[in-house]
């Protein structure tokens, strides 16, 4: 690879053409481009059309000589090598010279290796000399990139509507946004440094955010959004994220605040309004359906029916119908509780095992009526008690098995398991019925959506029984997943886990 220091221009100025012609021959061996001049005011310009990065300047020359021509190169440009050309090897003369600015100096008469060492020597200094200007350049860049990077952080973090709070590995703050200062009151010029839990008041989102700055969790999908109350009026929603570098080390955590307050009011009218309209309607409809029923056993009893075959066609329906508004009031308010908090939070423990049996021999019946056939799997292994709130888990399960009565045709087959996976508790509702889309298996947990085709179209649904199965699950820490192929049967899988 070629040597930036091998274009090198000297400039040679003597009076005398064998020292100028024998100079440049040694230094053009040795890589440098080399020009010469026989007197001082040639010197001078040619350094005016040419730049030289070093000049061998002979002391004494006719008309300007060579202390005044060092003299000008100074003036010209002081990163310029001078080394002295002297024939008069006196002390003195080299010291006056140093005194001006000269680099170094070579006696006359010198052999060729003189030359080419005292060259050599300065081209090194040339070479140092450059790199530390180069190196200065960079750092000088550097610093302006880091201070405008810096800027620009700042910037952003300061215009986020979102209050942002970066912590370091230790759990101690190094970044915060105004917008997070006001979202805890603190003042405007609070320092950082100092651990989380003296800027954020509640102590599980300080545990939280400790635990993701220490690299407990590094996958992303296993955080969870921690919502918590400010004051008696206030509410806040925290998500935490850990930053990592570039080997997936964790260097601390980036948390994110926004103010819910106006959501849960909202949710909150929401519930209110669905549980007070809830209540108005289910009583009405209790009664209508109650004397639909009445009205039904009277004409099916009666020797001479005053109704016509189509007036009892219409009036079952009209009782399937009110039968199923019913239950959509029902499945409302069960949401409304849910959201509310008021279901999973007394915990006690649960044999599921036996659950399972009285909720397969309860709905034996329905399955009987459609001579399908029922059955739970006997465990393989003993099942240890769940800590759950019973009637979240009843509402699962039955849920889930009515779910596969319903979508399975006459003559069909819905088997349930239980038995452990890892550390949890895996409960399956096989079915051998009509199976689930592809298209429609990512949806079937959303609120109000059903599969209608040529197979459901006449099952009376309301659309929220996998909704709220989901949402129970969650609240118990669960997942649930499903399996389902057109035509061959749906697998839904409940994994709950085992707390000691």
């Amino acid at each position: 690879m070629e040597n930036p220091a091998d274009s090198l221009h000297v400039l040679i100025v003597d009076d005398e053409p064998s020292i100028r012609e024998g100079s440049r021959r040694i230094l053009t061996r040795i890589g440098f481009r080399v020009s010469t001049a026989e007197n001082g005011t040639d010197a001078l310009e040619l350094l005016d059309k040419d730049e030289a990065a070093m000049v061998l300047l002979d002391m004494k020359m006719p008309g300007m000589d060579g202390m005044e021509v060092l003299g000008h190169i100074r003036e010209l440009d002081k990163s310029i090598l001078i080394i002295v050309i002297t024939g008069f090897a006196t002390l003195e003369t080299a010291v006056e010279a140093m005194k001006l600015g000269a680099y170094d100096f070579i006696p006359k008469p010198f052999e060729p290796a003189q030359l080419r060492m005292v060259a050599n020597r300065a081209r090194d200094r040339i070479v140092l000399m450059r790199d530390a200007k180069k190196l200065a350049r960079e750092k000088q860049r550097t610093l302006a990139d880091l201070d405008t990077e810096k800027s620009r952080i700042r910037t952003i973090m300061e215009s986020l509507p979102s209050g942002t709070v970066v912590t370091n590995t230790k759990g101690q703050v190094v970044l915060i946004n105004p917008s997070f200062r006001r979202a805890f009151s603190l003042p405007s010029d609070i320092p950082t440094g100092q651990p989380i839990h003296k800027y954020v008041p509640d102590p599980g989102l300080c545990d939280l955010i400790l635990q993701i700055s220490q690299g407990q969790h590094i996958d992303f999908d296993d955080i969870p959004d921690y919502e918590f109350a400010v004051g008696s009026d206030r509410y806040l929603k925290a998500r935490a994220r850990p930053v990592l570098g570039d080997r997936m080390e964790c260097l601390g955590a980036v948390v994110s605040i926004d103010d819910i307050t106006t959501m849960k009011v909202i949710d909150r009218l929401k519930s209110e309004f669905v549980a007070k309209v809830s209540h108005e309607l289910r009583s009405p409809l209790s009664t209508i359906h109650e004397q639909l029923a009445v009205v039904l056993a009277a004409g099916q009893t009666s020797a001479a029916p005053s109704e016509s075959a189509s007036d009892q066609q219409i009036l079952a329906r009209a009782k399937e119908k009110t039968h199923g508004l019913i239950a959509l009031i029902g499945d409302l308010l069960d949401l409304s509780r849910i959201e509310e908090g008021s279901i999973c939070q007394e915990l006690v423990a649960v044999d599921v095992t036996s659950m399972l049996r009285d909720i397969v021999s309860f709905l034996g019946a329905r399955a009987q009526a459609k001579q399908q056939t029922l059955v739970m799997d006997p465990p393989a292994e003993k099942i240890p008690q769940l800590q759950a709130d019973p009637l979240a888990l009843e509402s699962i399960f039955g849920n889930l098995i009515s779910n596969a009565i319903n979508y399975t045709a006459e003559g069909g087959a819905i088997r349930v398991t239980v038995g452990l996976a890892g550390i949890n508790v895996r409960v399956q509702v096989i079915d051998t019925g009509f199976g689930i889309e592809p298209r429609h298996q990512d949806r079937i947990f959303e609120r109000f959506y059903r599969v209608k085709d040529d197979n459901t179209r006449f099952i009376t649904g309301t659309g929220l029984g996998l909704p709220i199965v989901k949402e129970l699950v969650t609240s118990l820490g669960g997942l649930i997943e499903l399996h389902s192929e057109v035509g061959q049967g749906s697998t839904f899988t409940v994994l709950l886990p085992v707390l000691e």
